[in-house]
């Protein structure tokens, strides 16, 4: 009796083996070519929505670690703060008197200075290598770089909303009213658009995030502090107001400050596009060769 049980059993074991392995036979190479072309495939994404992709990823970025905009509030308030206060009442008898003419400086300071974090981002993603399969994509190539300077004028604008309020806060009263100051804000971020470039280019070339952090402060201290972000040009001595005159910070500096007194300079924010331009033109296609090499 126990031997016929395991026989039962074991027929029974047997013929459930045998209709497993019929159910997962091998599917036909026809079967499996009907399903993959059945459906349609879904359109080649342009190069708009390409860029725009890539920009709300850098965006998402930001959400799932907000202490990347540590350096776009907290940053900019520390430097509102301690540079009216500590130089308002030498420079311009008070520092209600400075802020008038300090606050859009410092707001081209700050954000100018934030466009160096583009090149970091691009040589972190390239170190982890999460470029290899972007290029892998049949997407428009520049959409991936695109993306980062997208994402980043969000945090532009993000420091001078910031900046403005804290300025507003302690006596900053832009002559140009709400259009004077929406301008400014708007030449800046284009600017700060057109800037990232360079950066992006040295991400792209430099080896290490400490090595383009290290390579961007070297150029940015200079062009920031020397000029008139903080004090006119006829203060100072006539070899550096040559180089001051010249740099394309303080002519973004003049159109802001002008725009938001309400003067609307035409002559520095011809100036600010210009430069802007030139640095798209040389930079830009030197980072997609970069890029495409890499």
């Amino acid at each position: 009796m126990s031997t016929a049980t395991q026989s039962s059993g074991t027929g029974t074991g047997t013929g459930t083996a045998t209709a497993d392995a019929a159910d997962l036979a091998p599917v036909r190479t026809e079967s499996l070519a009907a399903i993959l072309v059945a459906g349609e495939r879904p359109p080649r994404p342009n190069a708009l929505q390409a860029s725009l992709t890539f920009g709300w990823r850098a965006i998402l970025k930001i959400k799932h670690v907000p202490e990347q905009l540590f350096d776009v509030t907290a940053f900019p308030i520390m430097m509102v703060l301690m540079y009216t206060y500590l130089f308002g009442g030498a420079l311009a008898g008070s520092p209600e008197e400075y802020i008038q003419y300090l606050l859009p400086g410092i707001l081209v300071m700050s954000v100018v200075m934030i466009t160096m974090y583009t090149g970091v981002s691009v040589n972190i993603d390239i170190a982890k290598g999460v470029f290899d399969r972007f290029r892998s994509l049949p997407i428009w190539r520049p959409s991936t770089l695109v993306g980062y300077l997208l994402g980043d004028a969000l945090r532009y604008t993000i420091a001078s909303v910031v900046m403005l309020a804290v300025g507003l806060i302690m006596g900053f009263r832009p002559a140009g009213g709400v259009q004077g100051v929406v301008a400014g804000v708007v030449l800046l971020i284009v600017f700060s658009f057109a800037f990232s470039w360079v950066w992006t280019m040295f991400g792209l070339l430099l080896r290490t995030e400490k090595s383009v952090m290290g390579m961007s402060m070297m150029i940015l201290f200079p062009l920031t502090f020397l000029s008139d972000i903080f004090v006119r040009p006829e203060t100072m001595p006539g070899w550096l107001q040559a180089f001051v005159n010249n740099n394309p910070v303080t002519h973004l500096a003049s159109a802001v400050r002008g725009l938001m007194d309400g003067s609307w300079p035409t002559t520095e924010i011809a100036w600010s596009l210009g430069w802007a331009g030139v640095l798209v033109a040389v930079f830009g296609p030197i980072t997609m060769r970069l890029y495409n090499r890499k």
